[in-house]
This record gives C-alpha cells, structure tokens and sequence, in this order.
C-alpha cells in the first residue's frame, strides 16, 4: 500500500513562511522549525529537504503570494496608476494588519543571507526582480494607455519608475519595522502614493 502522508504539504509551507518571515533565516532554528511544523527531523528532511531547501520553498510562497495580491489589485482599479496608488496605500496601514513582520520577507532575507548561502542569495535577486517586472508592466501598460504625462522624460520610463517604486516599497517596509507612530507611516504612504498619481495624463 502506498504510504499516507500525515501532513499537509501546503498548511506546512504557510507555517514555514510565517516562521521565517517573523524570525529570518539565521533567527530560526531548527527546534523552532519541528515545533511549528509539529514534524520529527527525519519528515521535515524527507518532505522540504534541509533547513535551506525549506527557506527557499518557503520564499517562492512569499513571492507568490505577494504577486498574486498586486496583481489582483492592479485589475480593482480603473488604472495602472491608481491600483499602484492603492497598493501603497495599504502598505501605509502594515501596524494595523499586524503581519509577522512589517518588513518585506525578501528584503530580510537579502540582508542576512550572503556568501554562504549563495543560492538562497540568488533566488531573493530573483524574486526581488520578479516584482520589479510585474511593477514595470503595471508601469508599460499605463504608457502605453497613454496615461502618463510628459512620457518621454527619462524619469517617466518603465524601466526606472518600477525600480524607483522598488525602492519606495523597500524604504517604507523598513521604517514600518521600526517602532514609531502609525500616522507617520501611513503619511509616507500618501506621499508615495501622491506621487504615483501625479504622472497622470490629464
């Protein structure tokens, strides 16, 4: 008879990925991992691999996850730009949603990771660039609608706007771990946000 598995592949992940996500790569061991996961040593092993393979697989979740959620908002609103807008917007209210860390999973774990994890280095660049290009197609596609003014500014191309907003996302993310007011937060989110709706074509 085939082997039934006593887990759920999928509940297992979102455990990791919420692991990770509030503790980095390094902050969490792994005790921390078998409690969580409530897997003996020997499944964990059998099931994701070693503590680096279930990292990795824990960042592809993270990064589909957020994708699938920009991109859902991208298509609430009437443009590009304002589902971009949006999308800041709600970063602005990260101390109310309260997830298991206010800063971005993989920019935590750019930080932390490095010479001798190279290919969890490379797979972070990798997703990291992957949310640069689902911003520059948001930013195409507005261009291409004719919905951005002065088009030809070299500070208007899609190129540079998605790596600026990039930027912007990571920047916010970082003060959001900080402990400080909430308004100021959601402020620097308006201001963003502001800026993104600025380049609209009258």
């Amino acid at each position: 008879m085939p082997r039934v598995v006593a887990y759920d592949r999928q509940d297992c992940l979102e455990k990791a990925m919420t692991l990770f996500w509030q503790k980095g790569f390094h902050g969490t061991t792994l005790k921390d991992i078998e409690h969580t996961l409530n897997m003996r040593p020997g499944s964990i092993y059998a099931a994701f691999g070693n503590k680096e393979s279930l990292y990795s697989q824990a960042l592809d979740l993270y990064a589909g996850t957020i994708g699938r959620g920009f991109l859902e908002k991208l298509k609430e609103k009437g443009t590009p730009l304002e589902g971009l807008a949006d999308y800041v917007h709600e970063l602005g209210n990260l101390r109310d949603i309260n997830p298991p860390s206010r800063a971005c999973m993989l920019v935590k774990g750019l930080l932390e990771t490095g010479d001798e994890t190279p290919a969890l280095q490379r797979k972070i660049e990798t997703r990291l660039a992957d949310m640069e290009r689902i911003f520059r197609q948001a930013f195409t596609e507005a261009h291409e609608a004719g919905q951005i003014r002065d088009p030809d500014l070299s500070a208007h191309q899609p190129d540079r706007l998605a790596r600026r907003l990039q930027c912007e996302v990571m920047g916010l993310r970082a003060f959001a771990q900080r402990s400080g007011d909430q308004e100021e937060l959601k402020l620097l989110a308006e201001d963003i946000a502001q800026s993104l709706l600025s380049m609209q074509a009258e």
